[in-house]
């Protein structure tokens, strides 16, 4: 039946369609840009309210990322060098360099200037509200644009409504996330946008080169999506070689555009300087050299040979520049964490949440995790259907699309952090499959087509994916995980800083995961916060609160600390396994702290404030 009228996952056959057959391809119709615009509005005002009704008991800039980024931002606006990058209340009293992008500071403190004459006190607040829903924008348009680009324009609904309920979009796109993982998710749907307009028009190339070149400026997160755009352009040139322009295009927007970007990152004594955490020397080499490569490639006169013979032309030329890569800068096969000190990557690194792989995340039975890998994988499934069983119309577009997909869904097998640049990929996949199920419902009208119909929007949407899983982890312990969270969140209320806030501005040891907000509410500096180059910082940290507490207060010492603040809610306060018997955090837990260490703070107070007493 389903071949006959070509609606199911049957092979494709050329046949006359009935007027109430969904049209699933690329769309002559405009875009339904009323339909979008009505969808941002109302989820923007569905996100307003949720954050204000929840300003209570959970803190607007609740990830540590956020709470750094924000004093990055001030310190900009205050009017630190563009091209420094040393955060220097951290690390105190020595600074630690920060390796974010000022590109997305900039935009921040775009916004916080434009906001003030407005919003007065208010600023940093509404600020921090508005950029992750001015972002939002731009990713429901590319959502709706692939659909309609890819299904049709049927398919621009269930694509702006299923993106917002992505947890992965929901996390990165909410008032209050305004580190720069949305600004990656957005560079990434413009360099997929990008290779398939450029199927047919070659100034795509140059959108995908140059969004592939800011995606490295911003952070090392982007290089599985640059890669993928590379692939995606060079194989388009093997399969079609008559887009050798587009294939050109892309190449000379990522080779000049990437050393660009690390010149306008750095001043010129730092360009030379090898690193893999971010844009270097390493990655304009590598920019430069792809760039030339595929440009070279759609400048030889190629277009007769058998695309085998291009494919291996390219395969050896890739192999060449990966191993000149490897020779001139070693320091790339250690990889990001190279020099990490071992027992951070171990005691530290590997306890982190999203660093986990896929396995150990689902093994723990995370319900965000669940709700963010099942649409994924439901996506790979139906790309894979599409392909092999649909139309030849539009299959190298699901093939691009494919191509992404997968190099994201084996970044998030090895981290679930990847689930959120796979995740921003679903909707034309998921838009495809409800747009089937509905056909499929339409025309024959039974309770197992209305199942399939509600099962594919529920599927793709994550949110109630996760319920499901919340509700199935009750009995195994998730509602311990969720009263964790919430300690959590009364730890770095602003209001818990007041305290500290009122006391005059001191070196300050504090728990790694207090470190961000304690820069953001206090004038205090740090000795630790949870970035990897403040690595003396966090041995510090950990020595301090883990080790004999004699060896504690020489650490104190040494770094002229007068103040100890903790959070008893604070995961961190159990101490690792290895913890000595006489560090912090055993005699803290049997109250037992030494006498030099005067607590300051009023009883009942969220935040434990200890004055450093001299020797």
């Amino acid at each position: 039946m389903s071949a006959e009228i070509g609606v199911g996952f049957g092979p494709a056959q050329r046949v006359a369609r009935r007027p109430d057959q969904l049209e699933l391809g690329a769309s002559r119709e405009p875009f339904n840009w009323p339909l979008v615009l009505l969808a941002y509005a109302v989820v923007c005002v569905i996100a307003i309210v949720k954050t204000l009704h929840g300003l209570d008991t959970t803190p607007l800039l609740k990830d540590t990322d956020d709470a750094m980024r924000l004093v990055t931002v001030r310190d900009l606006l205050a009017g630190q060098n563009w091209f420094d990058h040393t955060q220097y209340r951290l690390n105190t009293p020595y600074g630690a360099e920060i390796h974010w992008s000022h590109l997305v500071d900039a935009g921040i403190g775009a916004v916080i200037l434009l906001l003030r004459p407005l919003a007065g006190a208010l600023t940093e607040t509404v600020a921090v509200c508005v950029w992750p829903l001015l972002l939002l924008l731009p990713l429901m348009v590319l959502s709706g644009r692939l659909a309609f680009r890819l299904v049709g324009r049927a398919g621009i609904l269930p694509a702006v409504v299923l993106t917002p309920l992505s947890l992965a979009m929901m996390a990165e796109f909410t008032p209050g996330r305004i580190d720069h993982d949305s600004v990656q998710i957005l560079l990434l749907l413009l360099m997929l946008w990008g290779a398939i307009g450029a199927l047919e028009r070659e100034r795509f190339g140059w959108l995908a080169g140059v969004a592939a070149a800011v995606s490295l400026a911003i952070g090392i997160e982007g290089l599985p999506s640059v890669v993928a755009a590379v692939l995606a352009f060079a194989l388009m040139w093997v399969a079609r070689p008559e887009r050798a322009g587009a294939m050109r295009a892309f190449g000379l927007g990522f080779g000049i555009g990437t050393p660009v970007m690390l010149m306008l990152a750095y001043q010129p004594s730092h360009w030379l300087v090898p690193a893999v955490d971010e844009i270097s020397i390493v990655y304009a080499a590598f920019a430069a050299g792809a760039g030339a490569i595929l440009t070279a490639l759609s400048l030889l006169p190629l277009a007769a040979r058998a695309p085998w013979q291009r494919l291996a032309l390219g395969v050896v030329l890739g192999a060449v520049l990966g191993l000149a890569i490897v020779i001139a800068f070693p320091i790339v096969l250690g990889g990001p964490y190279a020099s990490l000190d071992p027992w951070l990557v171990k005691n530290w690194l590997s306890n982190i949440g999203e660093a986990e792989t896929m396995v150990e995340s689902v093994r723990g039975f995370d319900a965000f995790s669940i709700g963010a890998i099942v649409p994924v994988f439901l996506a790979l499934i139906a790309i894979g259907f599409r392909v092999l069983r649909g139309e030849a119309e539009g299959r190298d577009a699901w093939l691009i699309l494919g191509l992404f997909l997968l190099i994201a869904v084996a970044v998030m097998c090895v981290e679930i952090r990847g689930a959120s640049m796979a995740g921003a990929l679903i909707a034309p996949s998921a838009a495809w499959v409800i747009l089937k199920a509905r056909n499929r419902y339409l025309l024959r009208d039974r309770l197992s087509g209305a199942l399939g119909l509600i099962g594919s929007w529920f599927g793709f949407a994550g949110l109630p994916v996760a319920l499901v899983a919340v509700l199935l982890s009750m009995p195994f312990g998730g509602n311990q995980a969720a009263a964790a969270s919430k300690s959590t969140n009364t730890c770095l209320m602003p209001q818990a800083f007041a305290p500290l806030a009122a006391l005059p501005p001191a070196r300050t040891m504090t728990l790694i995961d207090l470190g961000s907000h304690t820069l953001l509410y206090t004038k205090d500096s740090v000795v630790a916060a949870p970035y990897h180059r403040d690595q003396q910082g966090l041995l510090d940290a950990f020595h301090f609160f883990d080790g004999p507490i004699a060896a504690g207060r020489d650490i104190l010492s040494k770094r002229g600390v007068s103040l100890v603040v903790v959070c008893p809610g604070m995961a961190e306060m159990a101490g690792l396994p290895s913890a000595s018997p006489d560090s912090f955090v055993k005699l803290y837990a049997a109250n037992k702290l030494p006498a030099w260490l005067d607590e300051v703070s009023a009883p009942g107070s969220t935040l434990r404030i200890y004055r450093v007493l001299p020797q």
